[in-house]
């Protein structure tokens, strides 16, 4: 189904939320799972089953990538039929794509080189596959804002117990989430990922001192595809 014909990935009818989670059956892997979301006929995904060929796009796009400018990156990576509208392979792509364009302004030598890139981009991996789907609404956290938080978590090496760096992961998390937080909802995955990339390239030439590129001005080309888009209240339509 074109992603463009509605929300469910099995029939395109619009997807409902709960107040409550409930015991559902993904319709790929048939695992039992407690969520808070369904289409309106009751199909469900889980977020492995969403995301994995997303995620997938991802790793490799942002592998073979020379770009210094995140929203570039994810611009091109959102062209994929597997990077739906909205989908928790948005909370992997706003870290991978700020791990790419950082490494490719510092250089591979600066950042500990291939293989540390290669570490670096499965752990982003990993952390952010994490992070369930529709948490923006349910836990007021935005899984963007929280990718470039893991973002800068990895690249400075934070743990719970270290100083500043634990100091930086979480002002990152927070600034992302301020400055999507003050556009207002309701979601849209592209719009918060743009937002939180752009606000980590700011805090990264703040607090460390690298520049990544940016767009002067950026125009959303996925409008079409978000039925509850904010038009020309949002900061990037077309």
């Amino acid at each position: 189904m074109a992603r463009d014909e509605g929300a469910c990935l099995v029939c395109g009818k619009p997807i409902v939320y709960y107040e409550k989670a409930q015991k559902m059956e993904c319709v790929m892997c048939h695992g039992e799972f407690e969520s808070h979301a369904s289409c309106e006929d009751g199909h469900y995904i889980c977020d492995d089953c969403h995301a994995r060929r997303g995620i997938e796009v991802i790793m490799e796009g942002c592998r073979a990538s020379g770009e210094k400018n995140p929203l570039a990156i994810m611009r091109e990576l959102m062209e994929n039929p597997y990077i739906y509208m909205h989908g928790p392979e948005h909370h992997v792509m706003v870290g991978a794509a700020l791990l790419t364009a950082y490494k490719n302004c510092k250089g591979y030598d600066n950042c500990g080189g291939q293989e540390a890139f290669e570490e670096a981009l499965e752990e982003m991996r990993a952390r952010g596959s994490e992070y369930p789907g529709g948490a923006c609404g349910l836990w007021g956290c935005c899984g963007a804002a929280v990718s470039a938080g893991i973002f800068m978590s990895i690249i400075t090496k934070a743990t719970p117990l270290t100083g500043n760096s634990w100091r930086l992961s979480n002002q990152m998390t927070s600034r992302a989430l301020g400055a999507v937080a003050e556009l207002g909802g309701p979601r849209c995955c592209k719009r918060d990922s743009f937002t939180a990339a752009k606000e980590a390239v700011i805090f990264v030439k703040e607090k460390l001192g690298v520049e990544m590129e940016l767009d002067e001005k950026l125009e959303c080309d996925f409008s079409s595809e978000n039925h509850q888009c904010l038009k020309k209240h949002c900061p990037y339509y077309k």
